[in-house]
């Protein structure tokens, strides 16, 4: 009798436990999260609700994390230039595997990297619906598009170009400065006349709002979103200027000494001042320069406000992951500095804010250090999708659930060829092995926020220089090819005048 109730007991639990995993695929078939992808190009931690700046006025961000996300507070990028970072978040490979540094590189034409499953075409791969609009690659070269330049559609199902400017079509006050150019970009700032509206990263957000009134066949949609500003120039309408009166405005703090102590083995030094910082500090225009910085984010807020009020109010509120990220941080004089490329806080450190219905618990700040290459994975796993072994990050998924837990793991940003910074979320090391013959840097961000006073000759911190270097990579790969997408446009050109002349004859 017992051995016949035990059997009963064995297929009675077998039977429950085959109907319990066929309500869990129930449930997770029927839950599967969608994403919203949005990236902001140059936003540093000037955002309310990340505390960078307290004169920042960003209703839209502040809401959103006080209601429904977390903010990562310990945030890194793996390269402190747009395409660089992107092309390894996108990737989940850092630039010391895949070769590309640089904005001049291409990641389509990166051995290395041209052949790797990029974020949205793994997801689109395996039941999503992707689509995407505005600035999310950086610029990829595609022979096969025109003028050689892509944008990065191939990646998506569904891509559409981000029409329009926030440019200095018409000036209500004349741009401050312009003298100086970095990739194209003047150093200059000035409000523009016309409706918001019409402006382009309010255009993408309306784009992205009128997606959620979609069934997208059924499927679980990855919609990435790309916002231009507060990328040069800082040209926004008159009303965003108004919310700063520059009498108000207190400029970001800097010291004039600040990169006495960065040396090479010699001695000398290895930074100048950069040149917008020269011109902003010749023309007394720091406070003009923050308030036009300041205006820009005020802009994107509302701007973003579009989409996120759209998504609160849609029927994909309670199943949409939302991941809100900067690709780098952004100087306004720290460092005498204005602009990313260092290997500082200011530069490797970005806003980053996640809300996934169910597990994140809102208005929280988290301080477990994480990078944006580990979004990949995390997203992977958030998703219920295999995991791709070819990523270089890990997924933070648990802490999103369990914010104070345990986590220790330091994290690299790459800038150019053998230049890396290391952070646990107290120390920043930082090892200039291309730049400066193997030059350091290393600050304690308990006393020394701000990064003052370069620690790495100092002998107390031996062994904490010791513990951080292990973290450095020990593969470099070489420089992938650059100016492609330039030589690629050459041709193109070339071969359209051809074809004109052609006609003519």
């Amino acid at each position: 009798m017992t051995k016949y109730l035990c059997s009963y007991l064995l297929l009675l639990l077998a039977g429950l436990t085959v109907s319990h995993a066929h309500a869990a695929d129930e449930q997770t078939s029927g839950k599967q999260y969608n994403v919203l992808f949005i990236a902001i190009d140059d936003l540093n931690d000037w955002v309310g609700c990340l505390g960078g700046n307290p004169q920042a006025i960003t209703p839209n961000f502040d809401r959103f994390a006080r209601q429904h996300a977390m903010v990562m507070n310990r945030a890194y990028c793996p390269s402190t230039v747009c395409g660089p970072t992107r092309s390894a978040l996108l990737t989940g490979k850092h630039a010391t595997h895949t070769g590309v540094y640089g904005n001049g590189q291409n990641l389509k034409h990166a051995p290395k990297a041209k052949d790797l499953e990029t974020l949205p075409e793994y997801v689109g791969n395996r039941g999503y619906h992707t689509l995407s609009r505005g600035k999310i690659f950086h610029k990829h070269g595609d022979p096969n598009s025109p003028g050689g330049v892509d944008q990065g559609q191939w990646a998506f199902q569904e891509f559409v170009n981000a029409k329009g400017s926030n440019g200095p079509t018409l000036w209500e006050e004349k741009p401050a400065l312009a003298g100086i150019k970095s990739g194209g970009s003047p150093f200059a700032w000035g409000a523009v006349k016309g409706p918001t509206e019409k402006t382009k990263d309010y255009a993408t957000c309306v784009w992205a709002a009128d997606q959620l009134e979609r069934d997208f066949d059924g499927k679980p949609f990855f919609m990435a979103v790309g916002i231009s500003k507060p990328h040069l120039t800082w040209h926004v309408p008159q009303e965003f200027f108004d919310l700063y009166p520059l009498d108000e405005i207190e400029a970001a703090p800097f010291q004039r000494d600040d990169l006495n102590d960065i040396v090479r083995n010699d001695g000398k030094p290895i930074f100048k001042p950069t040149d917008r910082f020269l011109l902003a500090d010749g023309n007394d225009m720091h406070k003009q320069a923050n308030r036009a910085y300041l205006a820009c984010v005020s802009y994107v807020d509302h701007s973003l406000g579009v989409l996120l009020n759209k998504l609160e109010q849609s029927k994909y509120a309670d199943n949409t992951i939302v991941m809100i990220w900067g690709d780098h941080g952004w100087h306004l004089s720290e460092k005498m500095h204005y602009g990313k490329t260092g290997l500082w806080e200011e530069s490797a450190r970005v806003p980053f804010i996640v809300n996934v219905p169910g597990v994140t618990p809102p208005n929280t700040k988290c301080d477990g250090v994480v990078n944006l290459i580990d979004m990949y994975p995390t997203l992977l796993e958030l998703c219920e999708l295999p995991p791709n072994p070819e990523n270089d990050g890990r997924s933070f998924a648990p802490l999103l659930a369990n914010p104070a837990m345990q986590w220790n793991q330091p994290t690299l940003t790459t800038y150019q060829y053998k230049n890396h910074s290391i952070t646990d979320g107290r120390y920043r090391y930082t090892w200039y092995g291309g730049r400066a013959n193997g030059a350091e840097e290393l600050y304690d961000h308990d006393t020394d926020p701000l990064e003052h006073t370069n620690l790495a000759s100092n002998s107390d911190y031996k062994k904490v220089i010791t513990r951080l270097r292990k973290h450095l990579p020990t593969h470099h790969e070489p420089d992938s090819p650059r100016n492609q997408h330039n030589a690629l446009k050459k041709s193109k050109y070339q071969k359209r005048m051809e074809f004109k002349k052609e006609k003519l004859e």
